[in-house]
């Protein structure tokens, strides 16, 4: 979400401003009609733009903003603010019973991604609740779903109490019988899907909701749907009253409509977001931090999870240790690019990263396959090789060797070679920065970026970089 088209309009006309030691009216009514278009553009809700432009506007014109110091970053945070705001201000997690079963019902149009859901959901409270997960397929009218849980519960290894086509009623209640029994902490109940919101479909999730008495209510709700997402959550919260909202598909060409009309419009607010097909790509929803990636500031407390999730703390350290020292070799390279794998994938860390939008150009030649060419490079290395990088520089001979080893170009393995190079540069310029140099770097990551020389030749293709 953090690089669609909402995003980037809306830095661009945040931009505008930034830096100008004085503002009129006139350029925030400027700014104002490019934010109310980019929303628009978006498919949020139109009553929501409405109320956002009002709010920011009225805020924004004061004279302590107009003819206060730096005021463009004031109106920034004014809009940062009234993005928050609009998402629901904070980050709601699910309500656990501190005794006894704690149940979640989940519900969802058919095609919201709502079985896929689940099972992130279930290995997201398995792993940062330490819970004992159980699924209950109560999704009648659709066999496939009832096999897709089924196939999902075996991947994650997460156990999925199914009857079949029977009545839904009599799965939940001989599911959650089931469940007590077991001494299991958490029940997800899967419920019926359909295309469109009907009558006989509801009745049967309230029939369900009154046997189960679910500690929460959870709306899968497809990111695509824009707009169309807060009209549907309005619809279930009206005779389910729903308790969240999980938002799917975050990563699809979306718009990001449905993540700013949703709590708006519904009175729902989003608890999670899910993105991807792996298991793992789901997390807890931070207004706070979508609106700051939304402006492009990046989320350095979700990048900072991520990492702690992904990397083992000794490893990390071994490897900083060898930076400093010089010892890095292709082996570390190697482990660092599966570090990053596990972090996901390099366009999505980079989002979380400040400052990155000024590396846009950089950001976008960085292809997650290029990952996969150098660790097979690599991988046509000896031993020795990866150990000692300096064989490879003094050696066209090796380089050659290699390159036709990976099946690929030596203009390839330079690549390689310089980007080791690059993370041992990198390393010893933090080393000699001093605290407010490093305090600047946290703010503009770009300075950490080596500036390239062009090496002169002489004579004809003169100032030509030349690979030697």
């Amino acid at each position: 979400m953090a690089e669609n088209s909402l995003s980037q309009r809306l830095q661009m006309a945040m931009r505008r401003l930034t830096g100008r030691g004085f503002l009129t009216e006139n350029d925030i009514d400027e700014m104002m009609r490019e934010v109310r278009l980019s929303l628009l553009e978006a498919d949020v809700n139109f009553k929501v733009v409405k109320q956002f432009v009002a709010n920011v506007k009225e805020q924004a014109v004061g004279e302590k903003i107009l003819k206060g110091l730096n005021p463009g970053q004031q109106v920034v945070k004014i809009v940062h603010d009234e993005l928050k705001r609009v998402m629901g201000e904070d980050s709601e997690g699910i309500r656990y019973n501190i005794n006894g079963i704690t149940t979640i019902m989940t519900i969802g149009l058919q095609g919201s991604g709502k079985t896929t859901a689940i099972g992130k959901l279930g290995v997201y409270i398995r792993k940062t609740e330490k819970k004992r997960v159980m699924f209950i397929a109560a999704d009648v009218y659709r066999p496939a779903a009832i096999e897709q849980l089924k196939t999902i519960g075996k991947q994650i290894e997460i156990e999925v109490f199914e009857k079949g086509l029977i009545d839904a009623r009599q799965i939940v209640k001989e599911g959650l019988s089931y469940a007590k029994d077991q001494k299991y902490d958490v029940v997800i109940i899967d419920t019926a899907g359909r295309l469109h919101i009907d009558e006989k479909m509801m009745q049967e999730l309230i029939d369900v909701k009154e046997i189960a008495k679910p500690n929460e209510i959870l709306l899968t709700v497809d990111a695509m749907t824009g707009q169309d997402a807060a009209n549907i959550c309005k619809s279930f919260h009206e005779q389910l009253t729903a308790t969240g909202a999980i938002l799917t598909k975050l990563d699809g060409d979306t718009r990001g409509g449905a993540a700013l009309s949703i709590k708006e419009v519904s009175g729902i607010p989003i608890k999670f977001a899910s993105s991807g097909e792996k298991m793992d790509t789901f997390e807890a929803f931070h207004p706070e931090r979508m609106a700051s990636r939304i402006l492009g500031m990046g989320d350095v407390l979700t990048l900072i999870e991520k990492a702690t999730e992904s990397i083992d703390e000794d490893e990390a350290q071994g490897m900083m240790e060898k930076l400093m020292s010089d010892t890095f070799n292709y082996n570390d390279l190697l482990k660092q690019f599966k570090m990053i794998k596990r972090m996901g994938s390099i366009s999505k860390i980079m989002g979380f990263i400040p400052g990155m939008g000024q590396l846009k150009n950089a950001a976008s030649q960085v292809d997650d396959k290029q990952f996969e060419q150098m660790s097979v490079l690599i991988h046509s290395m000896t031993e020795d090789e990866r150990k000692d990088p300096k064989l490879i520089d003094t050696s066209s001979r090796r380089r050659e060797r290699i390159a036709r080893g990976a099946g690929m170009s030596v203009a390839d393995l330079n690549k390689l070679r310089t980007a080791l190079d690059t993370q041992k540069k990198m390393m010893k310029k933090m080393m000699n920065m001093d605290e407010k140099q490093l305090e600047g770097l946290s703010k503009d990551p770009s300075k950490m970026m080596p500036t390239q020389k062009v090496k002169k030749g002489k004579g004809k293709g003169k100032g030509q970089f030349r690979i030697r």
